[in-house]
């Protein structure tokens, strides 16, 4: 487990991540199982991990996004407040190529989903980047989440944009170093979305 912290955000990234139950339903091709499993979980648990980092970090967090890679057993966990707390690292804002790599984070968008209205990048660390998107749903998809079908769009959004990212070759070179894992959640009512980007150290 890598946790990060700086600026509004508190990130948690999970390694080995998987129960053994898990693991026999992702053998048996039930991966839609444990992901609800999990959603219910979250659910239950959010406002204790909540009630926990106001106690230790003095602020309350106001969203939390999670999304899981169960292929590789990892996942993440990101904490947004509405003010930086006191503890943890300073957030670089202005990392060399941000303005290079949030221009290809926007050129896959537009592949597959709407152009988001704003888009800010961090580097938490020298191998995690965390892409915070604003103004990222068409009205369409707005209505498909009024309809109660928000977690199939994004779940489709997620597959297609992952599959993007960690294929594109300009965004390793610009990285000088491959992205191994990428995990992205939705915040419906914010019209906002968190993507973390994982890299591999160079060889």
């Amino acid at each position: 487990m890598v946790v990060s912290i700086g600026h509004t955000f508190i990130t948690i990234y999970l390694r080995n991540f998987l129960t053994p139950s898990e693991r026999i339903l992702l053998e048996q091709e039930q991966e839609d199982m444990i992901v609800q499993t999990r959603a219910n979980l979250m659910q239950a648990v959010i406002p204790e991990i909540i009630g926990y980092l106001e106690i230790m970090n003095g602020l309350r967090p106001e969203e939390v996004y999670y999304d899981w890679n169960l292929q590789k057993g990892s996942g993440m966990i990101t904490v947004v407040s509405a003010e930086a707390g006191k503890q943890g690292a300073a957030v670089n804002r202005e990392y060399p190529v941000k303005s290079e790599v949030e221009s290809e984070m926007l050129r896959i968008c537009q592949k597959i989903q709407k152009t988001p209205e704003q888009i800010e990048s961090y580097e938490l660390n020298p191998r995690t980047l965390l892409v915070v998107r604003n103004g990222v749903y068409l009205e369409l998809e707005k209505e498909l989440i009024r309809l109660g079908h928000g977690r199939l769009l994004n779940t489709v959004k997620s597959r297609l944009e992952k599959e993007y990212i960690i294929g594109s070759k300009h965004l390793n070179s610009l990285l000088h170093q491959p992205v191994s894992d990428c995990f992205i959640d939705w915040n419906d009512t914010l019209d906002k979305s968190i993507l973390m980007l994982i890299m591999n150290p160079p060889r």
